[in-house]
């Protein structure tokens, strides 16, 4: 498929032509709606619905409001706007792309090495805050402001807010302590799709009244349409009327707002509203269908304000590179352990952070739907919610993505385990890949965050059939807090374990024999790569030991002793911070039972903040590919038609 793009030089034209203001904006938007579309789909992934819901407001902002365009990105005295959502920020560098403070080719690499992270990085121009775990906005808004009185800057501190995010219990610190404070430079502007992940935000935790609740902090609070740039104007003109505190505007808008397909939503088998295009790019025929869609609509607005029609440049063809990987995901055996235990322990709660598909739990939820907490986004709220089922006999399994449960909730989670109770932590999206959404939610320091809690057991399965028989023990087996955690994408391989395989507590399995050296890998993504290695090193005449160890923190030293026993030179590849992780635990037990005989010991990780890219960029920036390991361990290098041979993509 070819894809087109509408250069910077046609967004000039309309700024400089465009004779009827309210419609060029329009025009104006639509056009940036356009590129995200295209950005999105050469990417192959991102956030097209909130990024559409919030592009009228992004461009009215930059080309009626803020003076961030004539000041300069770098101005001390500057407006400054930045999402605390983040996940609109493909529309945001669209926008960028079309006043020129990014390149073509940026735009162009989203999700890309090199490129455009897929959540706001400061490091990309006209980014003014990272995004992380989500809530974190005004408070970060109001400390720019409170800055720039202090320093005796100009410019005012505008925050764009998601409604799902507004159940992060940070949001109602920030209102109260900015209300407080009487910071007046600050607007905060929430975009009221009405959607969160895939469900209606009044399905998964209400934050109706908005009005009321943020009015009663000792806010501003006013209400416009965020697609109608008349009422746009109409509510920053009145705004600016309020010197005596900070200013709240809920601004009404449609998630996928542009494009028809991406303005519906279905219904699941329980009649419930689920919205499909939050993330991921569209197939082939979904992208035609919206691209004709925007195209048609940007000439037809484009014709009647007198412009020339606008011309779509047409990109060189993508070369796709085919895959191998496998379509096994760790995360559906674990939601279907869940389902099978909890036929007879009646005990069993699952609760979740309103990632119930992307973290494989519909089919409990269906099933179970009086043992299923859709707590919404809340991690702290959550695991302390957890904690009191736990303390009334319930065996509560929590559910969120590793980056944000770990250590958003960490105290929470350090205070249920001094209780001596027993809960089960999934963390999911572990470890490095993918690396697309960037660093926030890249989790490699999950193991250092858990591994210091006494009663905390962690473990990673490497495929399906380990993931049931962890789930099985961590249920029916452990008497102490367990946190499993998962990759969220297919696996780049089935690992093969032995037939009969039985998981033992401490105990790894040797996945591939070797005399030369042994390497100690945990989790599908970074076996693979191991395998791979030694399937490399084999083509000269190294034999490097494969060791599948999920166990993360517990080690049995006599197993240990065993599996080493004939090895000088132990290597150890994580998916996590060097720092905390397996590492640090196999090399003080190997100091142990290893104290008689000299040895070599090497770890493989992170001693950085991970990058964002595709698997393979990302992988081999850092040196964790199959072949940078090969090389490591040996000090040779491997010719690419003999990697050829061996390479199995890694997942995107």
């Amino acid at each position: 498929m070819r894809l087109k793009l509408i250069e910077k030089t046609e967004f000039d034209r309309v700024r400089q032509k465009g004779n009827e203001k309210y419609a060029t904006l329009k025009l104006y938007a639509d056009m940036c709606r356009y590129n995200t579309l295209v950005s999105v789909k050469k990417a192959g992934s991102g956030h097209l619905g909130t990024s559409f819901s919030a592009m009228d407001i992004v461009t009215y902002l930059y080309l009626s409001e803020l003076n961030v365009l004539e000041a300069g990105i770098n101005s001390p005295d500057r407006d400054i706007y930045f999402s605390s959502k983040g996940h609109d920020v493909p529309g945001l560098y669209s926008f960028f792309y079309s006043v020129g403070i990014l390149s073509e080719e940026d735009i162009l690499k989203l999700r890309r090495f090199g490129g455009l992270d897929g959540h706001p990085d400061v490091s990309i121009p006209g980014i003014e805050a990272n995004t992380g775990s989500l809530g974190m906005g005004i408070s970060k808004g109001r400390g720019m402001a409170v800055a720039k009185k202090y320093l005796g800057q100009k410019g005012r501190v505008f925050v764009l807010t998601g409604d799902g995010e507004f159940q992060e219990g940070q949001i109602y610190e920030s209102l109260q302590a900015t209300a407080h404070q009487k910071v007046s430079n600050l607007i905060v502007i929430i975009d009221r799709n009405k959607f969160q992940t895939d469900m209606l935000v009044n399905d998964v935790n209400n934050i109706d009244d908005l009005t009321n609740k943020v009015s009663s902090f000792g806010w501003f609070v006013t209400y416009c349409n965020g697609h109608n740039f008349k009422d746009l104007e109409r509510t920053f003109e009145m705004i600016k009327e309020v010197n005596d505190k900070p200013k709240f505007i809920i601004a009404d808008t449609i998630k996928g707002k542009g494009v028809s397909i991406f303005e519906h939503y279905d219904r699941d088998e329980t009649g419930r509203i689920l919205y499909r295009w939050h993330s991921g790019a569209p197939s082939d025929e979904h992208y035609s269908i919206a691209e004709e869609e925007l195209r048609n609509k940007i000439n037809i607005l484009a014709n009647e304000l007198g412009l020339k029609e606008i011309i779509f440049k047409e990109l060189p063809e993508d070369i796709k590179v085919s895959s191998n990987v496998s379509q096994e995901f760790v995360k559906n055996a674990f939601g279907e352990a869940l389902c099978e235990l909890a036929e007879t322990r009646k005990d069993l709660i699952v609760i979740d952070g309103d990632l119930s598909a992307d973290c494989g739990l519909r089919q409990f939820e269906y099933k179970y739907p009086d043992r299923f907490i859709e707590n919404g986004i809340a991690e702290q709220d959550m695991v302390s919610l957890a904690g009191g089922l736990a303390r009334m006999g319930l065996l509560p399994v929590v559910s969120s993505f590793s980056s944000f449960l770990t250590s958003r909730a960490n105290e929470q989670i350090y205070n249920n385990a001094c209780e001596k109770t027993k809960i089960i932590y999934a963390c999911h999206f572990a470890g490095i890949l993918p690396a697309g959404p960037g660093k926030s939610h890249q989790s490699v320091r999950d193991i250092s965050l858990l591994g210091a809690i006494p009663n905390m057991l962690i473990i990673e399965p490497c495929n399906s059939i380990e993931t049931k028989q962890v789930v099985d023990y961590c249920v029916n087996t452990a008497d102490v807090n367990c946190a499993v955690r998962l990759i969220i994408g297919p696996s780049p391989r089935i690992i093969a374990l032995p037939e009969d395989y039985k998981l033992e507590f401490g105990k790894g399995t040797v996945l591939r024999e070797g005399s030369d050296a042994i390497i100690f890998a945990y989790g599908p993504v970074m076996l693979h790569e191991a395998l791979l290695a030694s399937e490399l090193l084999e083509t000269k005449g190294f034999s490097l030991e494969v060791v599948n160890m999920p166990w993360l923190n517990r080690i049995d030293n006599d197993w240990l002793k065993s599996v080493t026993m004939n090895h000088s030179k132990i290597f150890l590849l994580e998916d996590h911070s060097n720092f905390g992780g397996l590492g640090d635990v196999l090399l003080y037990n190997l100091t142990k039972t290893k104290h008689e005989s000299n040895f070599n010991f090497e770890r493989f990780g992170l001693d950085e903040y991970p990058v964002c890219g595709t698997p393979p960029e990302v992988l081999g920036y850092h040196k964790l590919d199959g072949r940078s390991i090969a090389e490591r361990i040996t000090g040779e290098k491997f010719e690419v038609n003999i990697i050829n041979r061996f390479t199995v993509d890694a997942p995107q």
